[in-house]
C-alpha cells in the first residue's frame, strides 16, 4: 500500500477540474495540504487534476491559476438530453447488472461518431504538464473497457502511458471517442463510479472530492462509497459542491467558459471544509 493517506478526485467535466483545483488550493491556504497524499485516485476530470498534482511541477496555487482567465480557443462539448436519455435506457435494460450497463454504454460509445481519437488525445496531452507517471507516489487513473465493461485501474505498473490513461478516463461516451490503450478500447471511468473511491480501501485517512454527488444502483454514489470506507475503519471526508458552486457550474459542465467561475467557487467553498479536512488528514 505504501502509506496511509489517499486523495480521491472524481469526475465532473471542465467545471469539475476547475472546482477541484479551487478546493485543493483553498485547503492549502487554510493549512491543509492534500497534495501530500500517498495515493491519488483520479477519475475523468479528476485524472487530469491528479496527473498534474502528482507531477511535482506545479504547486496547488499554480494548478488553480491555470484554471482562470479566458477560455477562448477551447471547444465546448455538451451532454445533451438525448444522450442522457440513452444512458437511462441502457441502465433500465441492464436489470441491476452493472457490467451489462457498462457494456451497453461502451457499445454506444464505439458506434458514435465523435471525431478522431488522435485529435482528442492531443487535447488531453496539452493539458498535462508532464507525460510521465509520478515516481514518488501511486497515481491510479480509472477507465472502463468498452467491450467487456470491466473496470481498468491504470498506474505506472500497468504498461499504459499516462496520456493514454488520462485520455481514456476522460472519454465521455457519446461525446468523445473511446481511447486505445494496450490494444483495447476504453471509455470514461465515471461510467463505473463518479469517484471510484473504493480504490482507496486499506488507507486510513481519505479525502474524496466529488464534483458529481449523485449515483444510482448501478453506479454507486460518492456518499455510498465513502460510507463503505468508513465502515471498514477509515477516517473519510467527502466534499461535494455547494449550492453556490453548482450555480457556477451552469448547465453544461463541458463548457470551458465555466471553468474559471467553478474554480473560484471551489476556492471560496474550501474554507468551510478546512477544520474537518485537517482532522482527517492529521489522523
Amino acid at each position: 500500500m505504501g502509506g496511509d493517506t489517499a486523495l480521491v478526485l472524481g469526475g465532473g467535466g471542465l467545471t469539475g477540474i476547475g472546482w477541484e483545483c479551487g478546493i485543493l488550493y483553498g485547503l492549502v491556504r487554510a493549512g491543509v495540504d492534500l497534495t501530500t497524499a500517498d495515493l491519488v485516485v483520479g477519475t475523468s476530470a479528476g485524472s487530469v487534476v491528479g496527473a498534474q498534482l502528482t507531477s511535482g511541477l506545479l504547486t496547488a496555487q499554480e494548478l488553480y491559476e491555470r484554471q482562470l482567465g479566458d477560455a477562448a480557443g477551447e471547444l465546448a462539448a455538451k451532454l445533451g438530453a438525448g444522450l442522457i436519455a440513452r444512458y437511462a435506457v441502457a441502465m433500465a435494460r441492464s436489470r441491476r447488472d452493472a457490467t451489462a450497463y457498462r457494456q451497453r454504454v461502451g457499445a454506444m460509445a464505439l458506434a458514435a461518431d465523435t471525431g478522431a481519437e488522435a485529435e482528442r488525445r492531443e487535447v488531453l496531452a496539452s493539458r498535462l504538464v508532464s507525460h510521465e507517471w509520478p515516481a514518488d507516489r501511486r497515481l491510479v487513473v480509472t477507465a472502463v473497457d468498452a467491450l467487456s465493461g470491466e473496470p481498468a485501474d491504470f498506474d505506472r505498473e500497468s504498461g499504459a502511458g499516462l496520456v493514454d490513461a488520462v485520455s481514456a478516463s476522460c472519454a465521455v461516451p457519446g461525446v468523445w471517442p473511446p481511447v486505445t490503450v494496450c490494444g483495447r478500447r476504453f471509455i470514461d471511468g465515471g461510467v463505473r463510479s463518479a469517484t471510484n473511491a473504493d480504490l482507496a480501501a486499506g488507507y486510513g485517512r481519505v479525502v474524496v472530492i466529488a464534483p458529481i454527488a449523485l449515483g444510482s444502483g448501478l453506479v454507486p454514489s460518492p456518499s455510498v462509497q465513502a460510507a463503505r470506507l468508513r465502515k471498514a475503519g477509515a477516517q473519510v471526508l467527502l466534499i461535494t459542491p455547494s449550492a453556490v458552486a453548482r450555480k457556477a457550474f451552469g448547465r453544461n459542465v463541458l463548457d470551458p467558459a465555466r471553468r474559471d467561475p467553478a474554480a473560484r467557487a471551489g476556492l471560496a467553498q474550501a474554507e468551510e471544509h478546512a477544520a474537518e479536512a485537517a482532522a482527517v488528514w492529521s489522523g
